[in-house]
Order: C-alpha cells, then structure tokens, then sequence
C-alpha cells in the first residue's frame, strides 16, 4: 500500500513538473532564447537562493524587416522552484506557490536566430509585487528605442502575439 501511495505521488511530481517544461517548450526558438537570457541573469545574482523556471508568457511581439533580422519583445513570468540554485538540470523542479512571481521583459535583435550583442539585449526583471507603471513604461520606451537605433520600425507597435 505504501509502495503505491509513493509511486503515485512521484507520478504526479514528475507530471506537475513536466508542465513548467512544457510551457517553455512550446515557445518559439527565438523567445526561448529571451527566457534562457533572463534566467541566466537571475541566477546571477548572490540573493536569489532558488531555482528560476519560466512560468507563462505575458506578451510577445515582433518585427522582421527582413535580412535575416528580428526585432523581439517578450513579457514573461518566471516562478521559484523548489529546488537550490545551481542545479545543472531543473527540468525537475516543482513550483513554489509561496514566492511572488518574477515579471521580466526581454527585447533584443536576432541575425539569423542568434542574438546580436550591438545593440546590447534588453533584460528588465522584478518581483511582480514591486513593479510599478512607470518601470513599465521605462521598458516599453527602452526596447522602441532598441528597434529606432538600427532604423526598424517600433517593436510594440506591431501586432503581436497574446
């Protein structure tokens, strides 16, 4: 009876967490690429004592002028796991529901799917309790001056996907 109880629990572990995995898995390539640039940013801070998974997508958006070039915005949350920071692999990892979410807005250009390092990607990530409507704004003004600076057309002004 024991050995069921535990088997079934760890199914339903190991099917809660697939799901973290399955939201990013289902981003494009070039958004993932966003989400991975935040989650390295987050990691790196001395504070942040748990592991960061990417949690659902608030906003997307893009522009390809063409060339090979993409301009792509990407508003997202990223939710604390159970497990320590530093783990290789947090595929694994279970939400925590006891920590505020992580609101981050990446923009960034991509040349051929990679991202360019001119002009320097755009990576903005704060507890959602803390943000507030002017850093919203900063961000938005931010990543359209990203699309000016190489003559594209603004980022938020194209119809992008919710």
């Amino acid at each position: 009876m024991a050995t069921l109880l535990l088997c079934f629990l760890s199914f339903g572990s190991l099917l809660f967490s697939s799901k973290a995995q399955e939201a990013y898995d289902q981003l494009p390539e070039a958004y993932r690429k966003g989400v991975d640039l935040a989650l390295e940013k987050i990691h790196s801070h001395s504070s942040i004592q748990h592991h960061f998974l990417f949690y659902r997508s608030v906003t997307q958006s893009d522009i390809e002028p063409g060339f090979d070039v993409r301009y792509i915005y990407h508003n997202f949350y990223l939710k604390a796991t159970k497990c320590q920071k530093g783990m290789p692999d947090g595929t694994s990892c279970q939400f925590r529901n006891d920590r505020p979410l992580i609101d981050c807005a990446v923009c960034y250009k991509t040349f051929k799917g990679e991202i360019e390092q001119v002009p320097v990607p755009y990576v903005h990530c704060i507890h959602k309790p803390a943000l507030t409507e002017e850093m919203m704004a900063t961000r938005v003004q931010h990543c359209n001056t990203l699309g000016y600076s190489s003559g594209a057309p603004t980022l938020l002004a194209s119809t992008g996907k919710k």
